[in-house]
């Protein structure tokens, strides 16, 4: 068995941790924090009857990975404490996902603690970095937009079908995404009947997406995102956009991408046919409902002849493929289990 602590479990990211890991057949809950302890029902409803009680930071013991669930400055100090106990570590927040520290600090506004820290993580999509993962000690958990984004359109960037410089992603989200703290644009009378973009330039999310993007490719990426919160809780539906080098069909192009992904369960190519005959053509596209409270990303595509791009539609859980299930992965990989292992419950359809 797996022993796990979770710290900042008072969350979202933390209670979907611990909502998976309860069910892991190799997981042990050691031990799960918050600033103010208390049992866990008072977080998180759901869990109600598990009799998790959640403890101060400062009463934790080792065990063998901690799942970080922290603000951004905070992750950074804990992350090196329990490396220091020889426990392996995932954070589930940003402080270790950037690779050049320059773009580091001016994204996030800071110095950075601890470089050398950022130096050794991985980032943790398995997709593109399954045997790094396997080695790590710690992992840098995408963000939930990149995540969407980056499985969307790595299958075109590193096959050199679409013009790098000139892509586009509009991403929509639920608002579990914004966390558990109080915010006016995920305050339900706000967010009720309305759409809100926000970020619309620089969000950081696309500096993730640029990063790994720019590993599969010689070429430079340039990747123009703008984020929007739509009134519902979970999901992340990431419309892609790019421009062809040359003409391909969207037969052989979902043929592409069922071959990129062939070896990776979590990454479902959405292959339904189009009905000729209809006027309203949405069954070849994902629907967010279907992943919600999974580990999976559906992603699904569609060529626009005239004007010579592809639009890929990639759909996830910000909960899950996009954050803590991804975690659990993640820890999945690095203790030499079955990626799949405690993660294979299918979508909440309808949600």
């Amino acid at each position: 068995m797996i022993s796990i602590g979770i710290v900042g479990a008072s969350g979202y990211m933390g209670g979907e941790a611990l909502r998976v890991l309860i069910d892991h057949p190799q997981a042990e809950i050691a031990w799960a924090t918050s600033r103010k302890p208390a049992p866990i029902e008072e977080f998180h409803p759901n869990l109600y009857g598990t009799g998790i009680e959640l403890i101060h930071p400062d009463d934790a013991q080792d065990c063998d990975i901690v799942f970080m669930a922290l603000p951004t400055e905070a992750s950074v100090d804990i992350a090196r404490q329990y490396l220091d106990t020889r426990a392996r570590v995932v954070d589930l927040g940003s402080a270790f996902r950037l690779r050049d520290r320059d773009t580091w600090e001016r994204v996030y506004g800071m110095t950075h603690p601890s470089w050398p820290l950022a130096e050794q993580a991985v980032y943790g999509i398995s997709e593109l970095h399954l045997e790094e993962i396997g080695q790590a000690r710690l992992v840098a958990n995408p963000g939930c937009f990149s995540s969407a984004a980056i499985l969307g359109l790595a299958p075109v960037v590193a096959g050199g079908l679409v013009d790098t410089e000139k892509l586009s992603v509009d991403g929509l989200s639920g608002t579990a995404g914004a966390g558990a703290e109080l915010a006016r644009a995920a305050h339900h009378p706000e967010i009720g009947n309305n759409l809100v973009a926000y970020n619309a330039v620089g969000h950081r999310h696309t500096f993730e997406m640029e990063q790994e993007l720019s590993a599969l490719t010689p070429s430079t990426v340039h990747v123009h995102f703008t984020p929007v919160y739509v009134p519902i809780t979970r999901g992340i539906l990431s419309i892609c956009r790019g421009f062809l080098n040359d003409p391909v069909s969207r037969h052989d192009l979902l043929e592409l991408y069922k071959e990129y992904y062939q070896s990776h369960p979590f990454v479902q190519v959405y292959d339904l046919p189009k009905e000729p005959a209809v006027s309203w053509q949405y069954k070849p596209y994902p629907w967010v409902s279907a992943i919600a409270g999974t580990n999976y990303c559906h992603i699904g595509l569609d060529i626009d002849e005239e004007r010579n791009s592809i639009v890929v539609f990639s759909a996830l859980d910000s909960l899950g493929k996009g954050g803590a299930q991804v975690g659990v992965e993640n820890m999945n990989i690095m203790f030499g289990l079955n990626r799949e292992t405690g993660l294979t419950r299918r979508g909440l359809h309808p949600n």
